[in-house]
């Protein structure tokens, strides 16, 4: 049967909102900050066959609907080899290397059945506050295993027909360290999943199963028609990009992402086989982590596709088997959201050489996740775990933004006055950073700076950061950002970890504080072609000081903050000429 545009459009809409609303009801009702403030989770629909993605919420993150496909397809293939799928079934699992993408995202996946059979799978997925290992909130940059990062569970029935299975809950509940937290978030994303399944049969009552069936297809088919389209009018050739990881946590040498990037008609082939093999660290991923890495980047890039399996069909991948971009258990994974945005940024990279006008500058490329752990005066143990920002990459059409969260995700920045009110300390700074987005014609979006006061007796600090040897790259001419710092208090002095970006197990004490002075995004473009007046402005703002002004973007400004135009003009040639 052939579907109308208008009744496509009803559809396609219809059912956003569906897993818009699964969002929602998790982002309202879990207990964990990281879920209910920054917005760490997603939901989206699935195939029931192939698992392959149909519909994605608009709220939740993009990684995480890309990589759940391969995550419904390993419950697919576990219940094939179990006698089949059930109505009342619900499965639950967080291994990283059957459609997962670290320990600490659990997946809750659910079967829709309509006449005996199955229509589709809802899937919800959740960064959970803490799931055992040897870092709380199990971040651990030193690990060089996935058991020393939290507790590994394979895809295994939590509702069996409908029975709720209470053991499994209370095996996931002796393993964290805040267990009502995992009881909180685990209740909301199965409220989630109830939610959609009313909504699908809902739906499918209104329209009919057939209508919506084909227009699940059509929504596919024109996505990989119009991702076809875009790479068609790409020229044909390959270009390469690479980029950097500091360490991998436990030795000290940078990592490579390689891209070979090849455009052959209407067909596109990512080829990573230069990159670094498997390290002994957890900044490895598995290849469906890859996959959707790229899945991101490229609905970065060409953002009027619809978001659905179809942007793959037209992308052929290359990734060996022994690279750190494809590792099986039992090497760690933890770090998976630093390699990533390396494998986004190479992709940009890449992009920028064959079509600058669609292209973006690298963001600040870190999440920084910083764990501070101790216990309270009364012994009860607390947890902080959170994510910072920093500058996203200028393009074409503007400046980068500035104190943005990562491109991996739609997640915000959690707000300081919820983890103070949570946790035993102190900001006693959150301000933007001057001078650390890369300068260009367009000038990269700055960093921030994080000054956080321990108010407890006394905590151990963790961090798994990155870019603090290698900076965010411009592209187009543009400039790199500045890079990662972090900095923290004991009783002899401020320190820096020996590893840049990476420390496990810092102890610190009452009114001792950490500083974290996050990357900006890269420049686009050549900065001699900046407006100076813009530049100017940027002075008056604090964006860029007036050193920088003059040394990099070759702006000359008088006592009053205006352009000296004579200076400037005579200052730009003289570096045109050198």
């Amino acid at each position: 049967m052939a579907i109308d545009p208008v009744t496509l459009a009803i559809l396609k809409g219809r059912l956003e909102q569906i897993a818009d609303e699964m969002d929602a009801t998790l982002f309202r009702s879990a207990f964990n900050p990281i879920i209910a403030e920054a917005h760490d989770a997603s939901h989206g629909i699935y195939d029931a066959v192939t698992g392959e993605t149909l519909v994605q919420g608009k709220s939740g993150l993009p990684i995480f609907v890309g990589v759940m496909a391969f995550a419904v397809k390993a419950v697919i293939d576990k219940a094939a080899a179990q006698g089949g799928v059930h109505e009342g079934d619900v499965w639950i699992f967080n291994d990283p290397y059957a459609g997962g993408t670290h320990l600490s995202d659990f997946r809750l996946v659910k079967p829709v059945f309509r006449g005996g059979k199955v229509f589709c799978y809802l899937a919800s997925v959740g960064h959970w506050h803490d799931v055992g290992g040897n870092v709380p909130g199990n971040y651990n940059p030193a690990a060089t295993e996935c058991f020393q990062e939290g507790m590994l569970i394979p895809p295994v029935k939590l509702y069996d027909r409908g029975a709720f299975r209470q053991d499994v809950v209370d095996i996931l509940s002796a393993n964290s360290r805040l267990p009502l937290s995992l009881y909180g978030d685990l209740n909301g994303q199965i409220n989630a999943l109830d939610l959609g399944e009313r909504r699908m049969a809902a739906l499918l009552d209104e329209y009919g199963d057939a209508t919506l069936a084909e227009c699940l297809s059509e929504l596919r088919s024109r996505a990989a028609q119009m991702m076809r389209a875009q790479i068609a009018s790409l020229p044909s050739g390959t270009v390469s990009a690479e980029d950097f990881l500091d360490n991998d946590g436990n030795s000290d040498e940078p990592l490579k992402i390689a891209l070979d990037l090849t455009i052959d008609g209407d067909r596109m082939v990512m080829d990573f086989s230069r990159s670094s093999p498997a390290c002994m660290g957890p900044v490895n991923i598995s290849r469906a982590t890859t996959i959707a890495a790229c899945y991101v980047a490229l609905k970065h890039i060409f953002g009027d596709v619809p978001a659905n399996a179809g942007v793959l069909e037209p992308v052929a991948f290359r990734i060996d088997e022994g690279s750190l971009l494809s590792v099986k258990a039992p090497k760690p994974v933890g770090g998976y959201t630093e390699t990533i945005m390396r494998l986004i940024d190479v992709v940009f990279q890449a992009i920028a050489q064959i079509a600058p006008e669609e292209a973006m500058a690298c963001a600040y490329g870190t999440i920084n996740a910083l764990s501070l752990a101790g216990h309270r005066a009364n012994g009860q143990r607390w947890v902080m775990f959170s994510f910072f920002g920093g500058g996203h990459g200028a393009h074409g059409a503007g400046d980068g933004l500035n104190h943005g969260n990562a491109p991996i995700s739609t997640a915000t920045i959690p707000p300081l006055e919820i983890l103070e009110a949570a946790y035993p300390v102190r900001f006693t700074q959150w301000a933007l950073r001057p001078d650390s987005g890369g300068p260009g014609a367009f000038r990269g979006g700055l960093g921030a700076v994080y000054e956080i006061e321990l108010l407890e007796q006394n905590a151990d600090v963790f961090l798994f950061g990155e870019r603090g040897k290698f900076a965010p790259a411009g592209v187009v001419g543009g400039r790199p950002a500045a890079r990662n710092v972090f900095r923290y208090e004991q009783a002899d002095g401020e320190h820096e970890p020996p590893m840049v970006s990476k420390i496990v197990g810092v102890k610190i004490a009452r009114g001792q504080k950490l500083r974290l002075e996050t990357p900006g995004g890269g420049g686009y473009g050549d900065p001699f072609a900046r407006d100076p007046d813009r530049v100017a402005q940027d002075v008056r703002l604090g964006f860029v000081s007036r050193h920088s002004a003059e040394r990099d973007y070759g702006v000359v400004l008088d006592a009053d903050g205006k352009v000296d135009t004579r200076a400037t003009t005579g200052l730009r040639r003289k570096e045109a000429a050198e």
